[in-house]
């Protein structure tokens, strides 16, 4: 099967992390954030055990939470999820550790199972000791709303400041038997990914050996949220989890065999949907920037000059001001480190107001201000560039650089 034919076996539904068979979640206010309108803690659990594929933060100062994870993960079995917001308990030493560690005690108790199948996360501020008492009260009250409807509540509960919920679900048909792939994510500001991104969950029906999945994963996470960029910072907490409970009754799929390619689609079209959102929603933005860097030598190179394009701060505040400055986009792709000939480099930009080419053979051309203008005042923009070298392509997604970003950053924790 295609590459394209595979994307075409793909149904897009409504749902997210629930959408598959045999999961539940819930979202409540446990009182972790001031405000009691905003729901602060998630819960999601498998109604059978699941296998698990996860990747985690880069950063030497890795969470708690993060610690606790990578051991459940590399154990390979899974039951339950806990996610909190407004409090990343990173930086809080061995409390914080053991507070990971009751959070997940308090979920075992509240349902039965062994703490060390319960995945904990968190995101907020860092540097803050956790309300655990708060945590573990609430997970008992969480654990009485979990339903299969309760995806969007734990969507919810998740955001710091997101502005927008971030969920995708997708279906597929394989061995005779309807698979679903659906997820949730959070994440706008510190998203600067070396794994994955601030928080995202992913579930799926299917049955799949766990290498196979944590091979799915990082192949996911490399070609979307690892292409992902809003402000250049690689959070503490950054964790991509994956749960496959094979409630769909597939025989199960092994790394490289059959099913595995169609899966390892759904899950990357999953992915890459919340990939964009998180760009589409980044801290003040105003502008969703997707760059395209075609007809690299290699998948490395299209990917490095994608992201450094989307990343740099000179190209971020042009889009912002609505400044049709290419040279910063050739400028970035020419520092990323991708191997090129700049005499061979085309550039285009287009958006629903048009398209405008300003580069041809690695020299600017003339063109029309007024219609780039109307381009860069549309929402969302693409940034195609062709390096001229070869068949490989990366799509990274970032955001522009307003003033809005500098005031929500200035007062975080108020």
């Amino acid at each position: 099967m295609t590459e394209q034919n595979r994307s075409a076996a793909l149904q897009e539904l409504d749902g997210g992390v629930t959408a598959a068979r045999g999961f539940a979640a819930a979202g409540i206010h446990a009182g972790i954030k001031n405000n009691s309108a905003k729901r602060d803690l998630a819960l999601l659990v498998s109604e059978r055990p699941a296998v698990c594929g996860g990747v985690f933060t880069q950063n030497k100062f890795a969470a708690a939470p993060v610690k606790w994870c990578r051991q459940v993960v590399a154990a390979g079995r899974v039951r339950a999820v806990i996610v909190n917001s407004g409090n990343a308990n990173a930086c809080t030493g061995s409390t914080g550790d053991a507070h990971a560690r009751q959070t997940a005690e308090a979920v075992g108790r509240a349902l039965a199972i062994p703490a060390a199948e319960v995945l904990v996360c968190s995101t907020g501020v860092i540097g803050v000791e956790m309300p655990i008492q708060t945590v573990v009260d609430g997970v008992a009250a969480v654990a009485k709303e979990l339903s299969p409807a309760g995806g969007r509540d734990a969507a919810e509960a998740i955001m710091t400041t997101d502005t927008c919920l971030k969920q995708c679900a997708v279906t597929y048909e394989y061995d005779g038997k309807t698979i679903t792939v659906g997820g949730m994510a959070k994440g706008s500001g510190m998203i600067h990914p070396n794994m994955a991104t601030m928080l995202c969950f992913i579930t799926t029906d299917l049955a799949i050996e766990q290498p196979a999945l944590q091979q799915a994963v990082r192949e996911a996470a490399a070609a979307t949220f690892n292409m992902v960029t809003v402000d250049g910072d690689t959070s503490t907490n950054d964790t991509m989890l994956v749960l496959a409970n094979g409630a769909a009754g597939n025989s199960p799929v092994a790394a490289g065999g059959e099913g595995y390619a169609v899966f390892l689609a759904a899950l990357t079209f999953v992915a890459a949907r919340l990939a964009r959102l998180m760009a589409y929603d980044g801290e003040g933005a105003t502008k969703l920037l997707e760059c395209t860097v075609s007809s690299a030598a290699t998948l490395k190179d299209a990917r490095l000059a994608a992201k450094a394009i989307v990343g740099s701060s000179l190209v971020k505040a042009a889009f912002y001001g609505e400044d049709a400055n290419w040279g910063r986009i050739v400028c970035a792709a020419g520092y990323s480190g991708a191997a090129f000939d700049p005499a061979k480099v085309d550039l285009r930009l287009e958006s629903a107001a048009g398209g405008i080419d300003l580069m041809r053979q690695g020299a600017g051309l003339k063109f029309d201000e007024a219609l780039a203008a109307r381009i860069l005042h549309e929402r969302e923009i693409k940034i195609l560039l062709s390096l001229g070298g070869g068949s490989a392509a990366a799509t990274a997604w970032g955001c522009d650089l307003s003033h809005a970003y500098v005031s929500i950053n200035a007062d975080y924790r108020s």
